[in-house]
C-alpha cells in the first residue's frame, strides 16, 4: 500500500486524486520531514517521557528509603556500676540510708586523680564531676555519659490510705475512690509528713553543696501534684543554679503507672499553672488529663515503655551531664529497668542516682514485650 500525503489547500474532492501524492522514497527516510518530527514527538510525549518521569520517581523513592534505613538510630542505655553503693549487689536497699551516705557516692580513686588532683585536696564529689567530664572528653560523638538525680516524692495521703486499709483491700476497692472520712486522695498531695521529707531531702542536698555535688543542670518533675510540691521543697532556695527561680520542665511521661487508681490522676493544665506559674510545662501538655484511665491499669511493661521513651527524648534533645528528676516509685522502677540497673526500692523523700552511658546506634528501638492492662482486682471481703 502506498502512503498518501494529504493535501494543505483543502480537503480531498471525489476524483479529484491530484490532491493526494505518494510519499517519496526520501521523504520516508528523512527524519526531518514534518510528518516524521511529527511522529517522533508524539512518541516522545506519550511513552518516553512519562517512563523516564517514573524511572526518576522510583529511583528518587529507593534512595529516600535507602537513606532512612541508614540514618534510622536509637540510643542505647546501660547503666555504669562501681560508682555508686546502690549499683552494688552487697547493698540491701531496705536498710540503706542516702542521708549518710554522700548519695551513695563510692569512695574510690579514679583514673582521672593523678591529673586532677595529685595532692588529694579535693573531694570525692570533685573527682567524680571530674572523672565524669574526662569520659565524655574522650568519648567519641555518638557516645555520653549522664548522671540522673532520681528523687521519689514524699508521703501523699494515698500512701497512709493504702497503709490504712492495706494493699489488697486499697487496689481492689478504696483506690477506685475519690478519698475517705479522712480526706481525698485525688492527685493526692503531701500529708505533713511528706512535706518534711522533702525538707530533709533540701537539706541532704544542702550538705552535698557542701560537698562540691556537681549541681543539676536540668530538672524534670511528673505533673503529678506530690511530685510537683516534693520538687519545690527540695530545691528552691539551695542556691543552685536554675533553682532562683526554681523552674523544672513537666513532663507528661514521668508520672506513675496510669489507671484506675485516682491518686495518679492529674489535675488540670490550668490548675498546675495556678499552682506552680514558674514551673515550665512540656510543648504539647494537655489541658485535661489524657491518659487516666478509671477502668484500665497500665502494665509494668508498659509503664517501662513509656519511661524508656522519656528517656530517649530527654537524652535526645537535653545535652547536660547532670540531670535531675522528681518523679513516682513505679516510674524510678522502670527507668532503673531500662537502663539495666538492678532493682533498688526507695523510700518515699529518698534520691538515688544513677550513672547512665548513652551510646546513639543505628538502627530503630527494639521492641518490648508490652502486656495488656489489668482492671481492678476482685475484693475477696
Amino acid at each position: 500500500m502506498v502512503p498518501l500525503r494529504p493535501s494543505r489547500a483543502r480537503p480531498p474532492r471525489q476524483g479529484n486524486e491530484l490532491e493526494y501524492q505518494p510519499l517519496r522514497e526520501s521523504e520516508r527516510l528523512n527524519s526531518n520531514h514534518p510528518r516524521a518530527l511529527s511522529f517522533q514527538r508524539f512518541f516522545q510525549i506519550t511513552f518516553i517521557i512519562p517512563l523516564l518521569l517514573a524511572i526518576t520517581v522510583i529511583v528518587a523513592g529507593l534512595m529516600m528509603m535507602a537513606e532512612s534505613i541508614t540514618s534510622e538510630s536509637h540510643l542505647r542505655l546501660s547503666t555504669v556500676t562501681g560508682y555508686f553503693s546502690q549499683d552494688e549487689s552487697a547493698t540491701n536497699p531496705d536498710t540503706f540510708d542516702y542521708l549518710t551516705s554522700n548519695f551513695g557516692l563510692i569512695s574510690r580513686s579514679y583514673d582521672s586523680d593523678a591529673e586532677f588532683d595529685p595532692d588529694g585536696r579535693r573531694t570525692q564529689w570533685e573527682r567524680f564531676e571530674y572523672q565524669i567530664n574526662k569520659l565524655n572528653a574522650e568519648s567519641g560523638p555518638e557516645t555520653s555519659y549522664r548522671l540522673l538525680y532520681l528523687g521519689r516524692h514524699g508521703e501523699g495521703y494515698h500512701n497512709v490510705a493504702e497503709r490504712r486499709y492495706g494493699t489488697e483491700a486499697w487496689d481492689c476497692y478504696w483506690s477506685l475512690l475519690d478519698g475517705d472520712d479522712n480526706g481525698t486522695w485525688v492527685d493526692a498531695r503531701l500529708t505533713p509528713v511528706g512535706i518534711a521529707q522533702a525538707e530533709t531531702a533540701h537539706r541532704a542536698w544542702g550538705t552535698q553543696i557542701e560537698n562540691k555535688i556537681p549541681f543539676p543542670q536540668s530538672y524534670y518533675v511528673s505533673p503529678l501534684n506530690r511530685c510537683l510540691a516534693t520538687a519545690s521543697i527540695t530545691f528552691r532556695g539551695t542556691k543552685m543554679p536554675h533553682t532562683e527561680p526554681f523552674r523544672p520542665v513537666v513532663k507528661e511521661l514521668l508520672r506513675e503507672t496510669i489507671g484506675l487508681h485516682t491518686c495518679d490522676s492529674r489535675s488540670s493544665k490550668t490548675a498546675i499553672l495556678a499552682e506552680y506559674p514558674e514551673y515550665i510545662i512540656e510543648d504539647g501538655f494537655a489541658e485535661e488529663d489524657p491518659l487516666y484511665d478509671p477502668k484500665l491499669r497500665e502494665s509494668d511493661t508498659a509503664r517501662d515503655a513509656r519511661l524508656r521513651d522519656l528517656l530517649q527524648n530527654i537524652f535526645t534533645h537535653d545535652k547536660n551531664t547532670f540531670i535531675s528528676l522528681t518523679a513516682h516509685s513505679g516510674a524510678i522502677t522502670s527507668i532503673l529497668q531500662v537502663t539495666g540497673h538492678r532493682k533498688f526500692a526507695l523510700a518515699t523523700g529518698a534520691v538515688i542516682p544513677v550513672l547512665v552511658k548513652v551510646e546513639r546506634v543505628p538502627g530503630p528501638l527494639p521492641k518490648m514485650h508490652i502486656d495488656p492492662p489489668s482492671t481492678a482486682p476482685i475484693c475477696k471481703n
